[in-house]
């Protein structure tokens, strides 16, 4: 009988290069996307106007969508839902998105902070990161974005600048350069901020004088229901001085713990920031920030592990 009868077995080169082709799905990475994408259609579902929810998906979202920059501090009581009560210079960036309708800018913000949460587990941790940032996600507050920026400002010490244009006080991170005597990175984020301003006061110069009678109404007040009942006053001193221990010990993860702790009111979903710490704990940000030395690197990479090389390597 002829050989053509039967089919050919492909040889194992030519197979490792189907497998190559065509990689096997990985588990997590799937359910992750999967959990992701179902966290994304039920806050965009459940996301209806303040009118018919009593309390919708995306209510803090909402505070992003509703102000107008002609008067964007008419409804400015922090503890109401669609009050905006971060600077000029971050509405302004979020304007273009906000002239999109209700449900097609929850949809936009939600994938934002869906590629957020991404960006801090990676993809074989994200369904993991879902499940811990859902209040995040329901809520569509900003912690997330605040880790990124968190996290990117090791590298990009302008990032910063995000951080303290927003909450402001999880800014005490910024000890952690200071401290270390990384005053070129300092510099470079309290320049970009300062600048941001200078930018955006240009345009919104009453603006800013409303936002800073904002932040004095509001210092010392507490957060409602939906927050840890930990006074600042509390918080704010365990925060300095576990940045300060930080820096001592060359321990990146503490600066978004250190954060998160000094947010201006403790929410729950706020609690999402420390997923930076994954991150944080990965090898990609294991570079030393511009201002930094390799020398203060080496601690960390001891720490993990990783051979110093020897005299003769060298």
């Amino acid at each position: 009988m002829s050989d053509l009868s039967y089919p050919r077995r492909a040889s194992p080169a030519r197979q490792a290069s189907f497998a190559r082709a065509w990689p096997r799905p990985n588990g997590r990475v799937v359910a992750g996307v999967l959990l992701a994408l179902g966290a994304w259609l039920v806050v965009v579902a459940l996301s209806e106007p303040f009118g018919r929810w009593w309390w919708g998906t995306a209510q803090d979202a909402r505070s992003y969508w509703s102000p107008t920059l002609a008067d964007p501090y008419a409804n400015a009581n922090w503890t109401t839902p669609s009050a905006y009560v971060y600077s000029p210079a971050f509405l302004q960036v979020v304007a273009p998105l906000a002239l999109l309708p209700w449900q097609a800018f929850v949809a936009a913000w939600t994938g934002i902070l869906l590629g957020a949460l991404r960006f801090l587990t990676g993809p074989r941790l994200l369904a993991i990161g879902v499940v811990l940032a859902m209040p995040e996600l329901i809520g569509g507050n900003i912690s997330l974005l605040l880790a990124v920026a968190i996290v990117a400002g090791f590298r990009w010490p302008a990032a910063w600048a995000f951080v303290l244009l927003t909450k402001v006080t999880p800014g005490v991170g910024l000890l952690w350069f200071a401290l270390r005597g990384e005053w070129r990175s300092l510099a470079i984020a309290l320049g970009a901020t300062f600048g941001i301003f200078l930018g955006s006061a240009i345009f919104m110069p009453a603006a800013w004088t409303d936002w800073l009678a904002v932040l004095t109404e509001a210092a010392g007040r507490e957060g409602t229901w939906a927050a840890l009942p930990v006074p600042f006053v509390v918080r704010l001193p365990v925060a300095v001085a576990l940045v300060a221990w930080g820096a001592q010990a060359n321990r990146r993860w503490t600066v978004p713990v250190a954060a998160m702790i000094a947010l201006p009111a403790l929410w729950y979903g706020g609690l999402s920031m420390l997923l930076a710490v994954i991150a944080l704990r990965g090898d990609r940000w294991d570079d030393q920030s511009p201002a930094g030395s390799a020398a203060e690197a080496s601690p960390s990479r001891r720490g993990r592990g990783v051979a110093e090389p020897t005299a003769a390597g060298a």
